[in-house]
């Protein structure tokens, strides 16, 4: 009896393995747990698009909203005062204006693209002769103190002088209206680059330039080797506020010596009550002088790098 008895415990307890080693395995719930993560660190194509989108929309959003808060001030003014276009009206005239920018039909009556050329054209030689001297003349007044003694009460005494001031000096001197804007332009251009070039050169840090005089540098090496790459952003930064004030400038300029230009277009629309021209003008200038300076911008950012910490 008690050996039919340990004969049917060991047969159970044998089929007991059996079945227990035939049913499968549960996974233990922490490898569940890093299969669940591991799953929703891996997002999808589609999810990575959509913020993608929302990343985009954030940013613009808010610059559509500004554009749309002006146009709807803009088009209730124009409902209460008549002799000032709506909206839908400038747009209309803007797409006759720009279906044809480059007709000729005699000095005084050319397109809109051939005005922003000549103002473009003036501003790009004012511009580079501002550049060509005044960036030398920077570097030398931070470099050498008694060209810093020469030239700071020259800077000091003409700088705040309006870049218009300057033009009746321009048509005395050369008697003609094209030369003169291209000096107003160039009188109102080389200030930032020389004062911005100058305080660059002068915080150039002075270990820099012990470590010249004990190197025993030429003059040429200290300028290329140190003083250049030291100064290329404060240098960029007054190009850029050079551009966008020879820009301002050539506009009002223009409106005075008449000619081909924007600033002369804006005046003879303004003398034939053309006023939704006048507001698409406007809207060109802002939009031209924005491309200019983001250009600087970007060149900018292309030539310089920014420090970081250890």
């Amino acid at each position: 009896m008690t050996t039919l008895l340990s004969t049917y415990s060991a047969s159970d307890s044998a089929n007991a393995d059996t079945s227990a080693a035939e049913k499968p395995k549960a996974a233990p719930a922490n490898v569940l747990a890093i299969k669940k993560e591991t799953m929703m660190a891996k997002p999808s194509a589609f999810s990575n698009l959509t913020i993608k989108i929302k990343s985009i929309a954030f940013k613009l959003l808010p610059q559509f909203l500004g554009l749309a808060m002006l146009v709807l001030i803009w088009a209730i003014i124009a409902e209460k005062n008549t002799s000032l276009p709506s909206p839908w009206v400038t747009l209309q005239e803007a797409i006759k204006l720009f279906s044809d920018p480059f007709y000729q039909n005699g000095p005084n009556d050319q397109g809109i693209g051939w005005n922003i050329y000549a103002s473009l054209k003036r501003v790009a030689v004012g511009f580079g002769l501002a550049a060509v001297i005044g960036i030398p003349l920077g570097f030398m007044i931070g470099r050498f103190s008694i060209m810093a003694g020469m030239f700071n009460p020259i800077i000091r005494l003409l700088k705040p002088v309006s870049p218009l001031a300057w033009l009746p000096i321009g048509l005395l001197v050369f008697k003609a209206a094209h030369p003169a804007a291209i000096w107003s332009i160039f009188i109102c251009s080389i200030w930032p680059m020389v004062i911005n070039t100058a305080i660059g050169v002068q915080r150039v840090p002075q270990d820099y330039m012990n470590v010249a005089r004990v190197l025993n540098l030429s003059e040429w090496k200290i300028l290329t080797r140190i003083l250049l790459p030291s100064v290329l952003p404060y240098m960029l930064t007054g190009v850029r506020l050079a551009i966008g004030t020879a820009w301002l400038v050539i506009v009002a300029a223009e409106m005075l010596t008449g000619g081909v230009g924007i600033g002369f277009w804006v005046w003879d629309e303004w003398n034939n009550l053309n006023v939704p021209h006048i507001i698409i003008a406007i809207v060109v200038i802002g939009f031209v002088g924005l491309l200019l300076e983001q250009a600087l911008v970007a060149m900018a950012r292309a030539v310089t790098y920014e420090e970081t910490g250890a």
